[in-house]
């Protein structure tokens, strides 16, 4: 799959978007909501901001920040 040129990602209009909680958000209401995007990328925003600018990945800088947020820690 071909990433979207990361210039373009904040071309789409996010207004219209579906976003959806995250499922590792916790239960007391700091959620962090995702929305697809063209070829893969995502749009990442605060729900309880959620006028606030929102980030933007393409696929692959998805894929590593979730593989980033997966890694065991080393303390």
């Amino acid at each position: 799959m071909s990433d979207t040129p990361k210039p373009d990602l904040y071309s789409f209009d996010l207004t219209t978007a579906i976003w959806h909680k995250a499922s590792a958000s916790g239960g007391e209401g700091n959620c962090v909501e995702i929305a697809q995007l063209p070829l893969g990328a995502k749009a990442v925003r605060d729900s309880k901001d959620p006028d606030r600018a929102a980030l933007r990945f393409t696929s692959s800088g998805w894929a590593a920040f979730r593989a980033g947020m997966l890694a065991p820690h080393a303390e």
